[in-house]
């Protein structure tokens, strides 16, 4: 078995790998980017509420280690007792001439970040300040609660994708191997794949096209064997009467007009060998251009072809003028030669003929066929009635698709009908 560089669990792998890269990066830059704006107002309503009580002698038992505090009144300053332990700047003058005329804000201060929030009156200004210890300590204390949770579930979802996958994995390569060995009979071919999925159903495609690949195989070893029969028959006539002629037992002009008979036959069938070969080619192209043919010309001229080959038989023409058929004149009298030479065959005392509906039936009140042979009687080469096989209803049959026709065979109470429709 092939072994291929990347393999599905290498991908896997790898994907996961990523997502854990995207998950740390967006744990470890994003997320902290976007709780700055959320940690920092929680601060600033932090800084805000002691101000209220905050008189020009601050009272020390509203101090708080992380917080200093400044009150102004007129030229006189005050600071809190912790204020050069929180602000790190030896001139206050300097540090509030830096601070914003905004009420709140932060300030950067010899690398440092400092937040602050000022309460106005008219004879004095109260001041809280912090640096950003606050900010990252929240941040730290949120990511620290929030980061286990996300990598807990996302191990959780990690395992249960990586026991999924590699499921689907083994699924995949008991596919491939089915594949592989699609035209090996030993090799075992059920499908025993548990869970009713699309990779169960494409397992069942699959098993459906080999069963099929099988069947045309065998169509096509009894096609070659029917085709091998059907012209080694009249090269065995010839050979005879010709050797019936060497040895004088036969006269040379009977020989001479069974010969001319059978290498007509032979003829007849290499033309219907290689027009079919024609029609698999032209389907496989792009639909010819069709056009309005007249449909009771065509009839005519085909009747006129077949009404004096039996007598006996009578045809029964019925026409609608308003129906419409498309196509080519061509291919509408390769259709009506083969159906007409067939039920000139089996037809006993009528063939009936009506184009009405944009429909086209042809009737014979000949003998019914099997059931069994319906469905592969436009097969060609498929033995058909009497034993007989050939190539005539597979080129109807094909010469119709290529004008986008479809033709079915009904078993009436008494004979048969073609009844030819539009595609839909």
């Amino acid at each position: 078995m092939k072994e291929y560089k990347n393999r599905l669990s290498h991908q896997l792998l790898s994907v996961v790998l990523v997502a854990f890269v995207i998950l740390f990066i967006s744990l470890g830059v994003v997320l902290p980017k976007m709780l700055i704006p959320i940690t920092e107002k929680n601060l600033y309503n932090y800084l805000s509420e002691p101000l209220k009580f905050i008189d020009r002698q601050v009272n020390p038992d509203l101090l708080s280690t992380e917080v200093a505090y400044i009150s102004i009144t007129g030229d006189e300053i005050y600071t809190s007792s912790n204020y050069s332990n929180v602000v790190e700047v030896e001139a206050t003058k300097k540090f509030i001439n830096k601070l914003s005329k905004n009420r709140y804000g932060k300030i950067k201060v010899e690398n440092i970040t400092y937040y602050y929030y000022t309460i106005k009156t008219d004879d004095s200004i109260k001041i809280a300040i912090t640096d950003d210890t606050y900010i990252n300590q929240t941040k730290a204390n949120i990511l620290g609660v929030i980061f286990p949770i996300i990598i807990t579930t996302i191990l959780i979802i990690g395992f249960i994708l990586v026991i999924w996958s590699t499921i689907l994995v083994r699924k995949i390569e008991k596919l491939k191997q089915k594949i592989d060995n699609i035209d090996n009979p030993n090799y075992n071919h059920n499908i025993d794949f548990k869970t009713d999925d699309e990779i169960k159903s494409l397992g069942y495609a699959i098993e459906d096209m080999r069963l099929s690949l099988i069947n045309q195989e065998k169509l096509r070893n009894q096609m070659y064997q029917n085709i091998s029969h059907d012209f080694k028959t009249p090269l065995t006539v010839i050979k005879s009467y010709i050797e019936a002629v060497d040895d004088n037992m036969e006269d040379s002009s009977v020989a001479f007009n069974v010969i001319r008979n059978q290498v007509d036959k032979l003829e007849l069938k290499v033309k219907q060998l290689l027009y079919l070969n024609k029609l698999d080619y032209l389907n496989g192209l792009e639909k010819p251009k069709l056009e309005l043919v007249d449909m009771e010309s065509i009839i005519n001229e085909e009747v006129d072809k077949f009404k004096f080959l039996r007598k006996e038989i009578k045809f029964d023409i019925i026409i609608d003028e308003k129906s419409k058929y498309y196509g080519t004149r061509e291919n509408w009298e390769t259709v009506l030669d083969n159906l007409l030479a067939n039920f000139e065959r089996y037809a006993e005392t009528k063939i009936r003929i009506v184009a009405k509906s944009n429909k086209l039936i042809l009737y014979n009140d000949g003998d019914n066929i099997e059931d069994s042979l319906i469905d592969g009687i436009f097969t060609p080469f498929r033995k058909g009635i009497k034993g007989e096989f050939g190539l005539g209803l597979s080129i109807v049959k094909k010469t119709l698709n290529l004008m986008n026709y479809d033709i079915v065979v009904k078993n009436e109470k008494k004979g048969v009908s073609f009844i030819i429709t539009k595609s839909k």
